[in-house]
């Protein structure tokens, strides 16, 4: 049996938000050391600070500032941080219900370690050194035994409130494609494209992910197919993509390489984007020392007729 591939790979992309006037008023409120909460019909505050009330559903923008110290009511320890959390020392992962609200905040406390942590321990914001609006504006949480701190009353007007954020998601992983997949792969480092055939509907599927997807029984038939195929439907991109050397608007569509049963996607290079269309015969282009191909291109036959890729679209 050949061997499985695995390989860690990193799914990254910056996400952008705007800001409705609660959530504006929430966090530039923490730019300037200010913690606001929403008040409810029925007189409660809710922090952090939603839009529409959880129970009634009604709109909800009466604003109210709650006390930077609050009460733990419930934590975990983080033994082993990871990259982008609030402390690079190990530390609690705590809710904290602030004086003055109803509900309770997720943030860290530095502590020395789990025995210093409790349950309806009293602890108090400390905050970054630098803030420009956001949740890391709180640094973390630290204890305190000091007199509960009163809030001012502020009511999240702000000079130069904050419309919008910018998050980086990022995802690290390793990813294990299986046998079917490792099989796949390999051969496409060889530039041969090979499928699995299924043994009740005799179906073929590029790429194979080890079982029919129609019948659910397993596949374990090799079958190689192309290189040529059909394009059988298509997007023209008109945004570039961070990190991504390819000048738009560019042609993406799906393709079904002769003898497969399941349309597979690539880019369609070597023709204007605006004379791509269904049923356009394509090629793989492979790049020197490519384990995949770069992109499709025309191979100059009459386009297939619609009735032999119908049933792929």
């Amino acid at each position: 049996m050949p061997e499985v591939l695995k390989a860690p790979l990193i799914v990254e992309f910056p996400f952008t938000r705007s800001l409705g006037p609660v959530q504006s008023a929430f966090l530039t409120g923490l730019r300037e050391r200010v913690v606001l909460g929403v008040r409810t019909a029925d007189g409660g505050t809710l922090v952090p600070p939603v839009e529409y009330d959880p129970v009634t559903a009604e709109e909800i923008r009466d604003l109210v500032e709650v006390a930077p110290t609050g009460t733990v009511t419930t934590w975990a320890w983080n033994h082993e941080p990871r990259r982008g959390q609030p402390l690079d020392t190990p530390f609690a992962w705590v809710l904290v219900k602030l004086d003055g609200a109803d509900t309770a905040l997720l943030h860290a406390l530095d502590a020395p370690g789990p025995d210093a942590v409790r349950t309806g321990m009293r602890v108090r914001i400390r905050w970054a050194g630098e803030r420009s609006g956001a949740i890391t504006d709180i640094a973390c949480f630290e204890p305190y035994d000091g007199d509960p701190l009163e809030p001012a009353g502020h009511e999240g007007v702000f000079d130069a409130m904050v419309t919008g954020i910018v998050a980086a998601a990022r995802l690290d992983y390793v990813y294990a494609p299986g046998r079917s997949q490792s099989a796949y792969i390999n051969s496409l480092s060889e530039r041969r494209t090979v499928g699995e055939r299924c043994p009740s509907c005799h179906k073929v599927y590029v790429p194979p992910k080890g079982a029919c997807p129609t019948c659910g029984v397993a596949t374990a038939e090799h079958v190689e197919v192309g290189p040529r195929g059909t394009l059988t439907t298509y997007c023209i991109v008109n945004i570039k993509a961070k990190n991504l050397d390819i000048e738009v608007p560019y042609v993406y569509g799906h393709i079904a390489l002769d003898g497969a049963d399941l349309a597979l996607h690539g880019r369609i290079g070597g023709i204007p984007y605006d004379q791509v269309r269904e049923g356009l015969r394509v090629e793989p282009v492979w790049t020197e020392g490519g384990r995949y191909p770069d992109h499709y291109r025309p191979t100059g036959e009459p386009d297939a007729d619609y009735e032999t890729y119908k049933e792929l679209l």
